[in-house]
């Protein structure tokens, strides 16, 4: 898995399980803050973030710490996801 080709697929899926309607996955930037950032996404949209991970490539976050370190942005959930992904 390819990290270039993966970011795509990433910012759909977050839009689809952050139900985000006025969300285009092509406007999120690779390096746009998931956090505090324009997305506006808080605690809860981070839970769905870590079930993401789990269901779509088999990545369990039981650690927070860890997990503040993965969601900072698509290019962080990229590399993670192609260093650490158990099915994809």
């Amino acid at each position: 898995m390819e990290i270039e080709s993966l970011k795509p697929v990433i910012k759909t899926q977050i839009v689809q399980y952050l139900n985000l309607l006025d969300v285009n996955p092509e406007d999120i930037k690779d390096d746009e803050p998931l956090f505090g950032g324009d997305l506006g996404l808080d605690s809860i949209d981070s839970l769905e973030l870590v079930v993401l991970l789990e269901r779509e490539y088999g990545i369990k976050i039981t650690n927070p710490a860890e997990g503040r370190k993965i969601l900072i942005d698509v290019n962080h959930m990229a590399q993670y996801i192609v260093s650490n992904a158990k099915t994809a």
